[in-house]
């Protein structure tokens, strides 16, 4: 009569260890996790600052590729004019309009204007062009070094004696920096007249008075601002789709991959660097 009570018991000792043997699992793969992401930040860090010196010493070296650096500016500049622009005229025209609102709440409306430029010189127009820029620029410049490198097109021109560094990555960093201020000046500049057009033609605000106001309460600091936070965040942006295409792997999902990466690092990095180089311009 013992054995057969003794086999129920052995079988909810079973169900009972499998649950535990499950949360194990699962408690490991989370520290796993945990201690593996600092290690792997670390390690990008890494590989960026190596490729960011070795842009740096290839850029300043003959030959110098100026048809290569011109190609690169009229892909990052001119052919992101019309979504930056785009984007500009629709984030001035609905900050204006939300503004008016709300500051006619309160009868003061007529800082309408001085918060339009203040926000869109140290905020606004850097960021904004920034991710735009990344969305349109940075994920070309990923899937096309990412295919080079799926290809061996990157290991032919090894072969070539000619520097991948120096002729595909220099050219695009030294644009990225060049261009991405004047697409942030003239996403301020299209934010301030879709701003003005919404503030005085439609909400029926001053014309002089919206100006006045821009003019006394932007500094010139803003506006350095601006262009030092655009020159940064071209910078990342080219850095880092450069690199998640330079040493792009495993075919065509290794590209479609590494262009993801590209977009999301880039994003992110850029709302980062955006705080940490706020938070320089206002220390005391």
């Amino acid at each position: 009569m013992a054995e057969p009570e003794s086999e129920p018991k052995k079988a909810e000792d079973g169900e009972k260890a499998e649950p535990a043997s499950s949360l194990m699992s699962t408690l490991a793969g989370v520290f796993d996790w945990l201690a593996s992401f600092p290690l792997g930040l670390l390690a990008e860090i890494g590989v960026m600052a190596r490729l960011m010196f070795e842009t740096t010493m290839w850029a300043i070296r003959p030959p110098y590729r100026v048809s290569r650096l011109i190609d690169a500016m009229e892909f990052i500049g001119v052919q992101s004019i019309l979504i930056v622009g785009l984007t500009g005229a629709s984030v001035g025209s609905v900050f204006s309009l939300q503004l008016v609102d709300g500051f006619r709440r309160f009868g003061a409306e007529n800082q309408v204007g001085s918060v339009i430029g203040i926000a869109l010189a140290r905020e606004l127009s850097p960021v904004f062009s920034a991710l735009m820029v990344s969305a349109r620029a940075g994920s070309s410049i990923a899937t096309e070094i990412g295919s080079m490198r799926v290809s061996n097109q990157i290991d032919a021109l090894t072969t070539m004696s000619v520097n991948p560094i120096q002729y595909l990555v220099a050219p695009r960093v030294i644009a990225g920096v060049l261009m991405v201020p004047v697409m942030a000046l003239l996403f301020n500049l299209i934010g301030l007249g879709g701003a003005y057009l919404v503030a005085v033609q439609i909400n029926g605000l001053d014309g002089g008075i919206f100006l006045e106001r821009v003019r006394w309460f932007v500094d010139r600091i803003d506006l350095w601002q601006l262009l030092f936070k655009a020159m940064v965040f071209g910078l990342a942006i080219t850095l880092i789709s450069c690199r998640q295409g330079f040493y792009a792997s495993g075919g065509a999902a290794g590209v479609g991959l590494a262009t993801n990466r590209a977009v999301v690092q880039s994003a992110v990095t850029v709302l980062v660097l955006d705080y940490l180089i706020t938070s320089l311009f206002f220390v005391d």
